[in-house]
């Protein structure tokens, strides 16, 4: 879902539609909500191991397993895809070495003018690669005290008050709206709103927080959470969240964009992840839903380069071209090259994550310590 957002609102900018007065502008121009689904899941996903083994009593899982696993799952088909595009691409024929060193070290986002053509959207993958720093000693600070889960309400008002601490900072003009927006102080809210969601999900597992039993019921009634989501972006759509061109948006504007996200973001994860088994959850089960979540992060990485070399290749105008057709095509495009990616580099190099080492008989900490941080691998 967040990745078929993300391409729905890049291909509707480069149609043009975004940026026109027709009745689909508005809704296409706020698709980079799928962003914000990102951000959530990877706060809920890749904490919930630390959550988990607090609460059963198992050692926590350890930083340096799961780094090398988060590194093996993101960084080979990045590395391909920014290799290809800085080559391939032909607006890129004037990279410099520094443009090959930022974008390789995922440090693109602190440079002015560092992202090139068809990498502009890593800027969300380089903000996501401090939270997977971040993560361990965000846990262990998370999991402090006697909450065996950690504190949710506390997770997520530091989150937030990080979040506005740093809209705060726009405000004034000590930040740049131009520079410091994609960096992960302003999505604190994002990754805190997912870390929250696993505190309490692995806390009514088992059987702690009953305050919380009321998003088991919303997990009961999906198209009442989704339904409220829809209706939060038809207010994103508007311009009290900010200009839907790549003009500047206001400070308020901005943390006012976020926050809906972040809201939406929870309301389309809450169906997923609590309540009972439904019809919805057999649905994203399946076998092509679980294939497409397999190769979703390649489609995410390769589909500005179908669409830029869509563009190049049938010598197209910027912001002309058929929406449909053209999403179907970088769709289409983006899954073949994605499933590439997965089958040919991805998976072959995720097996060494999970390789174990001969350990002595006996050894159970360290054979307990590694399932919970497999979990946050995959």
């Amino acid at each position: 879902m967040g990745a078929l957002a993300v391409v729905a609102h890049h291909v509707g900018f480069a149609t043009g539609i975004n940026v026109g007065d027709g009745p689909w502008a508005g809704w296409l121009a706020r698709l980079d909500v799928g962003v914000a689904v990102f951000f959530v899941l990877s706060g809920f996903l890749l904490y919930r191991p630390w959550a988990h083994a607090r609460a059963t009593g198992q050692p926590l899982p350890g930083a340096g397993i799961y780094l090398w696993r988060r590194a093996l799952r993101i960084l080979p088909a990045y590395w391909l895809t920014v290799v290809v595009c800085l080559l391939v691409v032909p607006r890129n024929a004037d990279a410099t070495a520094g443009d090959w060193a930022r974008h390789f070290t995922l440090t693109q986002i602190y440079d002015a003018y560092g992202l090139r053509h068809a990498l502009g959207h890593t800027w969300s993958l380089a903000t996501e690669a401090v939270f997977y720093v971040l993560l361990p000693i965000l846990a262990v600070l998370a999991l402090s005290g006697r909450r065996r889960a950690g504190r949710p309400v506390l997770i997520l008002a530091v989150a937030a008050l990080i979040t506005a601490t740093w809209v705060a900072l726009l405000s004034t003009g000590v930040l740049s709206l131009s520079r410091h927006t994609t960096w992960l102080p302003s999505y604190a809210i994002w990754f805190g709103a997912g870390m929250a969601l696993a505190s309490v999900h692995v806390s009514l597992s088992n059987g702690h927080l009953p305050r919380w039993r009321f998003l088991d019921d919303m997990g009961r009634a999906p198209l009442a959470c989704w339904g409220t989501a829809l209706a939060l972006l038809g207010v994103a759509t508007t311009s009290i969240a900010g200009p839907r061109t790549l003009a500047e948006p206001t400070a308020a504007q901005f943390g006012l964009k976020i926050t809906l996200y972040a809201m939406i973001a929870v309301l389309v994860l809450v169906p997923l992840a609590f309540g009972p088994q439904t019809r919805t959850k057999a649905a994203f089960g399946s076998g092509f839903a679980r294939w497409l979540g397999l190769v979703s992060y390649g489609l995410f990485l390769w589909h500005p380069f179908v669409l830029e070399m869509l563009y190049e290749v049938t010598g197209r105008q910027e912001f002309t071209g058929d929406l449909l057709e053209t999403y179907a095509i970088t769709v289409a495009g983006g899954l073949l090259l994605a499933s590439l990616s997965y089958y040919l580099v991805e998976k072959p190099l995720l097996r060494l994550g999970h390789l174990r080492r001969r350990r002595p008989p006996g050894n159970s900490t360290e054979s307990q310590s590694a399932t919970p941080a497999a979990t946050a691998a995959s």
